[in-house]
């Protein structure tokens, strides 16, 4: 029987960041990998020659978009393999109409994103940012020893978290080992679902109003846009945190730079609307704002996990076995 053949569609330097020798390996063991070198453009004769005989297509970070063309020039196509997140904009409907199995690393994605929420929350509610900028304007330690009797601290606080999505899963199961009262707000989610025996389930508007950090996990929907704006950020507290590390269009971002100038509240914030803010951003300056260029997700040596992921899902393919990771399209829309 012969082996799967099997392309890679992304950005060159991805796959030398995602996918290792020994993943690499592993793929060449159980397909007939046509070419190392990835497709990164479609139209091209060369490229239409690999989709006509191609089984698998392993797509990652610089995928051009697989439309309903490309799906007729690969009639054999049986798998898509996302290497990296979201399916959402690489992915066209015909795709899912063809019948194409589909599956991707979001999952290990999630990893990091969880881990750099758990960090946020961690500096946020010991107002790290703050005592680093009061110790280099004063060495002598006066004003941090000051904030050191205010009421900040890991101990009995209560964290917020906006959407059960798989980042906002494993966030809470983080949260376990600490001691703190996790709420979740997420419509989808039931009194049924096994997250609910740690977390406790409230509107928006509660955990607004109760929580000390807000760290948001929703998926960027026509639903979700602007979902937190004015009247939500005007329930948090004084001296509380506000986390996104989702997507930008979630936010109001107008009304939160207008929350964040009063000095109420501090914010840790992975991704804007627009994707780089405009030079003149506040965002970029505000003292109780800790800004990073959407880099919660997998960097450097994290973007091993994305490919080892999608080895093994493309194993467990071309074995017969049952995906873990593969993509529902009943569910796509809730997707991130």
């Amino acid at each position: 029987m012969m082996a799967p053949k099997l392309a890679f569609a992304m950005a060159a330097d991805k796959t030398k960041y995602v996918f290792d020798d020994a993943s690499l390996a592993r793929l060449a063991a159980c397909c007939d990998v046509v070419s190392p070198t990835p497709i990164e453009d479609f139209s091209t004769p060369e490229a239409r020659r690999i989709l006509r005989d191609l089984d698998i297509l392993v797509t990652g970070w610089g995928c051009p978009q697989v439309t309903a063309e490309v799906v007729a020039a690969a009639p054999k196509l049986r798998l898509i393999a996302h290497s990296a997140g979201t399916v959402k904009y690489t992915l066209d409907a015909a795709v899912y109409e063809a019948g194409i199995t589909v599956t991707h690393a979001a999952d290990a994605n999630a990893v990091p994103v969880a881990e750099f929420t758990l960090a946020a929350i961690i500096f946020a509610n010991k107002h790290v940012f703050q005592l680093r900028d009061l110790y280099r304007a004063d060495p002598s330690r006066r004003s941090t020893y000051a904030m050191m009797d205010q009421p900040i601290g890991n101990y009995r606080r209560t964290i917020g978290l906006v959407g059960a999505s798989r980042i906002g899963r494993k966030v809470a199961r983080f949260l376990e080992a600490f001691d703190f009262e996790v709420l979740l707000s997420d419509p989808y989610v039931s009194a049924s679902d096994p997250i609910t025996k740690t977390v406790e389930l409230v509107d928006l508007d509660t955990l607004m109003r109760r929580s000390d950090v807000v760290s948001v996990h929703a998926p960027s929907l026509p639903s979700t846009r602007h979902m937190i704006g004015a009247r939500e950020l005007a329930f948090m507290r004084a001296n509380t945190a506000f986390i996104n590390t989702a997507r930008g269009a979630i936010i109001d971002e107008n009304a939160l730079i207008a929350e964040l100038q009063t000095g109420r509240i501090q914010a840790v914030i992975d991704v804007t609307d627009p994707e780089i803010p405009a030079r003149d951003s506040p965002l970029y300056h505000l003292p109780n704002v800790f800004l990073t260029p959407h880099v919660a997700g997998a960097v450097g040596t994290e973007r091993l996990r994305l490919g080892q992921l999608v080895t093994e899902e493309v194993e467990r393919f071309v074995a017969g076995q049952k995906l873990e990771f593969a993509i529902e399209p009943a569910f796509l829309e809730r997707l991130a």
